[in-house]
């Protein structure tokens, strides 16, 4: 059962990041892979040349000569510079790898996320794909990252153990074992005993190490937990400073540092039982190879260069076979980001699937040639399927001015149903081809950069003159901020709520949609104001259609009729 987890794993992983290597630039990455691979080929080669020679230097030692010692000088100097030249050639090919396979993922993921409100709907798909953020931005750098680093190592390891397994086994001789009654001629004992410690090692380390996965996984969770609700805290600062939230955040904040501790705890636990197998281990693989090899130098059956040269080949051989245990810590904390990045493009592929899907129980969305908003048999349902709206049959014409009367909440989602964000019910809403749809929420997007750009936002800072500009900043009452215009800023803290929201008047009026959706795009205002607001539409912006959710009583007498929703 675990055999077939573990192969499915990988399969849905290759399925994933696989196609990196099949990509655009599948030229370059794939040269710089076998470039990655004859400079790990040289590395090995480095390591047999570097055994050949110690051997070499202990025989020069044994023998006092000195004319062989010099010779040794000379060539470690040869090999210590061609070793520095393929370390450093090989690091950054290896990053280079590293960084464009993360960067392949990351836009491949932020494509499928950040795709006509995916990123809003699969908030509403169950599973395991909380804090995408995360996800994106720290686990897809070590499922990129750390896959790099252990298949190198891996296939360093396998190579090592292909050069120094031949090495070893010349080095071992022939060994007779007296039994007493018979004797027994064994050749390459070296290569044995070195596979059976290896090998009871790797399984041993491999079945303490098992735990660690899960307690990794707990860990990175808790740790995003803690770290998400710190940044809405940090977003909502002055919300919770008015309302004195504080009693209630710090307990929260120190629930979740607990959860932290007991996850803490458990990944330690874990990684006791790994430190306490891999400090005995690694102490016994420095005298074990010698204490091994001796006999033979004692019984003058090989030089000291002879017995140099078969412990260091004995450690590396050991230390090749040694991957799963010197790595296991790697691989449970590679596994675990490996599997929430699956988790979080397994939602997106499962949306895209009920999205695709022909289901009558989903509001179908018909764009048509004329300026007509229609709803046909438009049900919409919670999430649980209980109905909010049922049979709505309207049309709203460009020019008209409709309020959107009733639940709030249901106005809100008929409001996600036009934009597509939220297909759960049935029925169909006919749309105006090529005339998109302009939605007010109660508080604008504003990224973070030049207020110039966070105005002109979702078009280029370019696309308006500056005339414009300031025309439609003095117009919604916000003219203080036009020597600001070229500030860099995080707009959403620096402004109170107010100047924001005109700001989103300003948009408006830079865009001059055919269609406005506004939701309590006002609600800050005094009442006043709120109607000096929709005041301005109704004189700049004649011909558009106004679907207004509001609680204003003025501003629902501005609109020529209504649609009730219960």
């Amino acid at each position: 059962m675990a055999l077939q987890t573990t192969s499915r794993f990988f399969i849905q992983f290759i399925r994933l990041a696989g196609p990196f290597w099949y990509s655009e630039n599948k030229a370059t990455i794939r040269g710089l892979s076998l470039a990655l691979l004859l400079l790990t080929i040289l590395q090995i080669a480095i390591s047999v040349i570097i055994t050949i020679w110690s051997a070499d230097l202990f025989d020069a030692l044994d023998q006092r000569s000195m004319s062989r010692f010099f010779t040794q000088i000379g060539l470690i100097v040869l090999i210590f510079i061609a070793n520095m030249a393929i370390t450093v050639t090989h690091l950054k090919v290896k990053r280079r790898i590293q960084l464009d396979w993360r960067g392949w993922l990351t836009d491949k993921l932020i494509g499928q996320w950040m795709h006509d409100g995916r990123h809003y709907l699969v908030t509403h798909i169950p599973g395991k794909h909380d804090n995408p953020d995360g996800r994106i931005a720290e686990d897809i750098r070590i499922a990129t990252e750390y896959a790099i680093d252990l298949v190198h190592s891996l296939l360093y390891s396998v190579l090592l153990l292909i050069s120094f397994t031949e090495i070893l086994w010349d080095l071992s001789g022939t060994v007779i074992l007296d039994l007493g009654i018979v004797e027994m001629s064994i050749q390459g004992h070296l290569v044995l005993i070195a596979m059976i410690y290896a090998a009871s090692a790797s399984m041993l380390g491999w079945w303490i190490g098992r735990p660690l996965t899960k307690a990794t996984d707990d860990r990175q969770t808790v740790e995003a937990n803690f770290r998400f609700a710190l940044v809405k805290a940090r977003e909502n600062s002055l919300a919770i400073a008015l309302i004195h939230g504080e009693r209630h955040e710090n307990p929260h904040f120190h629930k979740l540092f607990g959860d932290i501790i007991n996850a803490w705890n458990q990944q330690t636990s874990a990684w006791e039982k790994i430190m306490l197998f891999s400090s005995g281990y690694s102490v016994l693989s420095m005298a074990f190879p010698i204490l091994v090899s001796a006999p033979r130098y004692i019984l003058g059956s090989i030089t000291l260069g002879a017995l140099m040269q078969s412990a260091q080949s004995f450690q590396h051989m050991v230390s090749a076979l040694s991957w799963p245990v010197d790595n296991m810590g790697r691989v449970a904390e590679w596994r675990a980001s490996v599997e929430r990045v699956l988790g979080l493009s397994g939602a997106l592929d499962q949306l895209e699937k009920e999205i695709a899907k022909p289901d009558p129980r989903r509001i179908h969305l018909l764009k048509k040639p004329q300026s007509v908003l229609r709803f046909d048999n438009l049900c919409l349902t919670r999430l649980d399927g209980i109905v909010c709206i049922s049979c709505l049959n309207e049309e709203i014409k460009a020019g008209d001015r409709v309020l959107i009367a009733g639940n709030a909440f249901t106005g809100n989602k008929l409001f996600k149903a036009i934009a597509g964000l939220w297909p759960w019910g049935e029925g169909i809403i006919e749309l105006p081809d090529d005339e998109p749809m302009f939605f007010m929420p109660p508080r604008p997007f504003l990224p973070t950069g030049a207020l110039r750009a966070a105005i002109c936002y979702p078009s280029h800072r370019t696309d308006f003159s500056q005339a414009d500009i300031e025309y439609a900043l003095e117009l919604a009452g916000v003219k203080e901020l036009i020597p600001q215009l070229d500030d860099i800023g995080d707009w959403e803290k620096n402004l109170e709520r107010e100047q924001q929201q005109r700001l989103g008047m300003v948009r408006l009026l830079l865009q001059r949609p055919k269609w406005i959706l506004m939701q309590e795009a006002f609600d800050s205002l005094d009442p006043d104001g709120e109607v000096e607001m929709i005041r301005i539409i109704n004189q700049k912006l004649p011909d558009s259609a106004l679907l207004t959710i509001t609680k204003q009583p003025t501003i629902q007498a501005m609109h020529k009729r209504q649609i009730l929703l219960c």
